[in-house]
């Protein structure tokens, strides 16, 4: 990389140093930025001219004196002007949002699938894009990027979304069909990242939820499918295929009932959507459900658990009898269980997350995505 790449991708990642100090606590002062970051002030005053400018940063106008000096004018991700799509490709339904740098919704739009091909499907979520481009227009926002979250595993390095079992999808190009529907809708290209559902859930909470960027956090997912997301270390953790965090196909059950993945007693099959509809008391699906969030716990030791999705929109009692059992466990073994919530954004998580997918790597220069090749000196990050 020559000397001019190096010292782009420098400044790149002191802008992403200071987004994320004002993401985690928004207010801040230049000064104040310089200290967290130990960046000089000038270097620090630069990038923030840059950033207000771009509409990254807004200004509140309110000036507080913290000595001798000018006053301090506090910092705040710009809420106004930018704007982030995100997509989730559900089993039996799309929805597609537009969010705001700071997690708010600005737009919601869903539709059952109307054909369950992977080319239909990207055709009628272009549709559904191009109108929440409108919305976003009409707000005089710009859009930074589309995030998609699907219903299965996706190989990041291959671009490839490996099995979709609920959907009888194996090794689909997503982005390229997808590409080529929205240039088919006449729409803008627009900057594309994918990650499974369940991943872009859990980064709905880490990416936007007040206090919780740090650390490591898990969502489990419950729909026709069931899934985890699972933050780590500042990323991300989704196994060598994409194929981590596919917790509905972990084995409750020894030769228990036939999942679609072709396994037999899997997590799906105990309170997967379809199996929570037979039982007399679905509710008493939770219990399995605890189960699950007591094995992750002891694999991953999260700071948080987090669960979401239609069947604990639909079912109340779900969480609740899963916190539950959770407890017993974690009582037996004389330990304090990590705290179980809802979803901050209810059956919108993995939507909302999908759109913090385009933050999460905006954030990130050196985050490594295949799907483009960046402009630095043709570097792929």
């Amino acid at each position: 990389m020559q000397a001019t790449g190096d010292l782009q991708l420098v400044k790149r990642i002191n802008r992403s140093v200071l987004l994320r100090l004002l993401r985690a606590q928004g207010g801040m002062s230049r000064a104040q930025l310089a200290q967290a970051s130990g960046l000089t002030k000038t270097t620090v005053s630069q990038l923030v001219r840059e950033l207000l400018d771009e509409a990254w940063l807004s200004e509140t106008g309110s000036s507080a004196a913290l000595g001798p000096g000018r006053p301090s004018t506090p910092l705040h991700l710009d809420d106004l002007r930018r704007a982030l799509v995100g997509v989730e490709i559900a089993v039996h339904s799309l929805r597609v949002v537009g969010v705001s740098l700071t997690g708010r919704v600005l737009c919601v739009l869903e539709a059952p699938l109307a054909a369950r091909s992977p080319e239909a499907v990207c055709q009628q979520a272009a549709a559904l894009i191009g109108q929440t481009l409108q919305k976003i227009a009409a707000l005089d926002m710009q859009v930074l990027g589309l995030g998609v979250g699907l219903p299965g595993a996706y190989d990041e390095a291959t671009g490839l979304l490996r099995f979709a079992p609920n959907m009888g999808w194996r090794n689909v190009a997503i982005v390229p069909l997808l590409q080529r529907a929205l240039a088919a809708a006449a729409l803008p290209a627009l900057d594309i990242h994918v990650r499974n559902e369940a991943d872009t859930a859990a980064l709905s909470e880490y990416e936007f939820g007040a206090g919780s960027a740090q650390g490591s956090l898990m969502f489990v997912t419950c729909d026709v499918g069931v899934g985890a997301g699972l933050v780590l270390n500042d990323r991300l953790f989704t196994g060598a295929q994409g194929a981590a965090g596919e917790v509905g196909h972990s084995v409750l059950q020894v030769d228990g009932q036939p999942c679609s993945c072709g396994r037999r007693g899997c997590a799906e099959t105990f309170f997967g959507a379809h199996a929570l509809e037979r039982l007399a008391r679905p509710e008493e699906g939770g219990h399995y459900l605890g189960v699950l969030l007591q094995n992750l716990w002891t694999l991953f030791n999260p700071q948080v658990l987090v669960v979401g999705g239609a069947s604990c929109e639909r079912y109340p009692g779900l969480l609740a009898q899963a916190r539950a059992t959770l407890q017993t466990y974690a009582d037996s073994a004389g330990m304090e269980a990590p705290p179980v919530r809802s979803a901050r954004y209810g059956h919108l998580a993995s939507a909302v997350g999908a759109a913090a997918l385009v933050l999460h790597h905006a954030l990130r220069p050196l985050y490594r995505n295949p799907s483009r090749m960046d402009a630095l000196n043709g570097e792929t990050f």
